[in-house]
């Protein structure tokens, strides 16, 4: 019989004490969670009347009003289509961003930190307060949607490119430097071409995130269907409403399998 080697076999990891650290962040988040829960004044009897609501809502929506679809449909047009002009500003912004905000790339960390700083002040002012400012400068419409977009996917796209572009291979790179090539040589011949794949499919996980923001910030004027549906449900005009949300359904679900597929073959 063979000798059974058991130094190969190792002791499964031990919980260890938590440190204190670990213990304020616990205790900090269980009184969040404990005000939150609290503040929301859950109880059955108005849990059971919301139920009662959404069934009347349902009854009253279905079946869907299909009288003003070709409206319904050219306002979900505008949505794309701010959508798409969005993120394509916002992608080829990023690019810039991401280039200042990755330590291989950055000129120096003073650039660097500012640029971190201002892709991350974009992306923690969410895109509906972007819209509500656009809506005060220019006006009602799909420019404000545009604008907000185009705020929004910089904060997204630069942060995820600047995090490939710091994780690429360093052979390509330091072949092209020993040729003689020169900074923006190297960056645009070699860390650009190899993050591509990743920077194109973080690019389309930006579209279906525009659509979905686009549809919310008509809400507040932004231009797109997000108007038509909240006209809908403010004039109680149920059945429309839900011929809005299915058009919406319907559409974003196409443009999510078209993005899916779309990754698979360039990933």
């Amino acid at each position: 019989m063979s000798k059974v080697d058991l130094g190969a076999f190792k002791a499964p990891a031990r919980f260890t004490s938590p440190s204190i650290f670990t213990w304020v962040v616990i205790i900090t988040f269980a009184a969040f969670f404990i005000q939150g829960f609290a503040s929301a004044d859950i109880n059955g009897a108005r849990m059971l009347q919301g139920v009662n609501n959404l069934g009347g809502f349902f009854a009253q929506a279905w079946p869907p009003n299909t009288s003003r679809l070709e409206p319904i449909m050219w306002a979900m047009l505008e949505t794309l289509n701010m959508a798409i002009v969005g993120v394509f500003f916002g992608v080829l912004l990023s690019l810039p961003f991401a280039l200042l905000c990755s330590r291989n790339t950055s000129p120096n960390a003073v650039v660097r930190w500012v640029s971190r700083m201002i892709v991350a002040t974009l992306r923690t002012v969410p895109d509906l307060v972007w819209a509500l400012i656009f809506v005060v400068a220019v006006g009602l419409g799909p420019l404000a949607g545009i604008l907000a977009i185009i705020m929004d996917t910089i904060g997204f796209c630069a942060r995820f490119f600047s995090e490939r572009i710091e994780e690429i291979r360093p052979g390509p790179s330091e072949a092209l430097s020993s040729t003689g090539a020169g900074r923006m040589s190297v960056i645009f011949g070699a860390i650009i071409p190899e993050s591509m794949a990743s920077i194109t499919a973080t690019s389309l996980y930006s579209i279906e995130k525009a659509i979905r923001s686009a549809v919310v910030l008509g809400l507040v004027g932004a231009g797109g269907i997000g108007v038509e549906l909240s006209t809908s449900m403010r004039m109680f005009r149920f059945d429309q409403a839900m011929t809005i949300i299915l058009v919406i359904l319907v559409v974003v679900i196409a443009v999510e399998q078209v993005s899916s597929a779309i990754r698979k073959r360039i990933i």
